[in-house]
């Protein structure tokens, strides 16, 4: 038998149809150039199935010694790039039975009883995400600790904390920097929770309703390392859902990653001039010679809208589908492989380049000096002398709009004038108005305050540790 004769035959539809596939409808139907790379989970998956059939007394030893053995020279051959890929054969699952066939025979074409390709796809889809989520995690923990290594530098630089993009109140720069690792701390527990779910096995539903042959499905659950097993026939080959509860996370993360990358390139900005990055995270111009531009926070700030397009993308392709499996579900593979290269390759270059931060402490000083962000604790001040809260506030709202007249800071009005707005006011008040001041006097579960912040880092590294 030819080896085109062979690759016919294992199109297992095509003896119902009275002419060729037309080469336009290969191409648009033809998944096996993106679906390959799934190829190690459709072998495990393959060899696990084999394993149950031959417990089960459904194919005999030898069949299932010769899938064996067929299996280890397939993944030999894609391992050493000698495997011929095909067109022809559709997808990664067709191309490596055609191939184990040619190599055992009979035995070949015995791994498909009991299986359907509605079921084997879903196993495999299920089987790569969970190692890609396996090698994710990693990667939001040195997320996190780069930042927490920044932040350990920086916990009493003082930094303008901001609502509305106006000057706000003083913060620690390593507080501000912390607010991050909760995000991606949260990230890391959505990625545990949501591989809870990718975790079960939907080989043993068949077509659809199941099989006649008397398959041990948790046997083959086990050996893949699933949790157990869907329990439903229609829900598992149709069930699309862990994908995108995988892309509803990774569109969260990079929406985190973008926040962040927003605030770089904000704070390396010369109206900003908070921080500077190593060259090797920037880029030049073509035609301004005076530029480094942060172009790798821009990009993963960018990236963050590919990835929340796939999400939406895998959302409208499920929500008109009628049970059970249907060819809409091969465009599910090419978002989700994006999505998982994009967070993966945006967290390794994050990491490493938030880690080359340099920290320009007295551009930040100056700055958290210039909003009047010691407002609020005067405030403060002022209701510790008996004054309610609200007239506290019209109180100082009069004194800075004095201290704006002047071109002064609070800090920098004399007493006296301090005095004429509310008489309570005393000496005292000075060391109530400095940034370092206004920061030491946060000390509260979650504030900001040096004595917080550097519990609050022994908690992440205990954490990550």
């Amino acid at each position: 038998m030819t080896s085109n004769q062979l690759d016919k035959k294992s199109e297992a539809w095509s003896a119902l149809f009275s002419e060729p596939m037309s080469e336009l409808v290969k191409r648009y139907t033809s998944s096996v150039f993106f679906d390959k790379r799934m190829w190690r989970a459709d072998i495990a998956g393959s060899l696990a199935h084999a394993q149950m059939l031959s417990a089960q007394g459904i194919i005999g030893a030898n069949d299932l010694a010769a899938i064996q053995k067929g299996m280890a020279q397939i993944t030999e051959e894609i391992e050493s790039e000698r495997f011929e890929w095909k067109l022809d054969l559709e997808d990664v699952h067709l191309n490596i039975e055609a191939r184990l066939t040619q190599l055992v025979g009979d035995a070949g074409k015995r791994l498909h009883t009991g299986r359907s390709r509605n079921d084997q796809v879903a196993t495999d889809v299920r089987l790569w995400l969970r190692e890609e989520i396996d090698t994710l995690a990693p990667l939001l923990r040195q997320m996190q600790m780069a930042l927490i290594e920044v932040a350990d530098q920086n916990v009493d630089t003082i930094l303008p904390g901001f609502t509305h993009m106006q000057v706000a109140q003083p913060v620690s720069f390593a507080h501000h920097l912390l607010a991050y690792v909760e995000m991606f701390s949260r990230d890391e527990h959505r990625l545990a929770d949501v591989r809870k779910r990718v975790n079960h096995l939907p080989l043993g539903a068949a077509a659809l309703a199941g099989t006649s042959y008397p398959l041990d499905r948790e046997m083959v659950a086990k050996s893949l390392g699933f949790d157990g097993v869907c329990q439903n026939s229609l829900d598992a080959v149709s069930d699309r859902d862990f994908a995108i509860e995988f892309s509803s996370f990774a569109s969260i993360t990079m929406m985190h990653v973008s926040r962040l990358a927003e605030e770089i390139v904000l704070w390396m900005s010369q109206n900003f001039s908070f921080i500077d990055l190593a060259d090797r995270y920037c880029t030049g111009s073509s035609i301004m010679p005076q530029k480094r531009n942060p172009d790798v926070a821009e990009l993963a700030r960018g990236k963050s809208g590919r990835v929340v397009g796939h999400l939406m993308g895998l959302l409208t392709l499920m929500k008109g589908q009628p049970l059970t499996y249907n060819k809409d579900n091969q465009e599910d593979k090419e978002p989700l492989f994006d999505t998982v290269d994009t967070v993966r390759d945006t967290l390794r270059i994050m990491s490493e380049m938030v880690g080359g931060i340099t920290v320009k402490k007295d551009a930040m000083e100056r700055a958290a000096l210039k909003g009047y962000a010691t407002a609020t604790d005067l405030a403060d001040y002022l209701v510790k002398k008996g004054l309610p809260f609200r007239d506290a506030h019209e109180v100082v709202a009069h004194a800075v709009k004095s201290a704006i007249h002047l071109g002064r800071d609070l800090s920098e009005l004399p007493l006296e004038s301090l005095q004429a707005f509310n008489a309570s006011i005393g000496q005292d008040v000075f060391e109530v108005l400095t940034l370092r001041g206004s920061l030491n006097a946060r000390n509260v579960l979650g504030g900001t305050a040096p004595a917080q912040v550097r519990a609050q880092l022994a908690r992440h590294r205990a954490r990550l540790s």
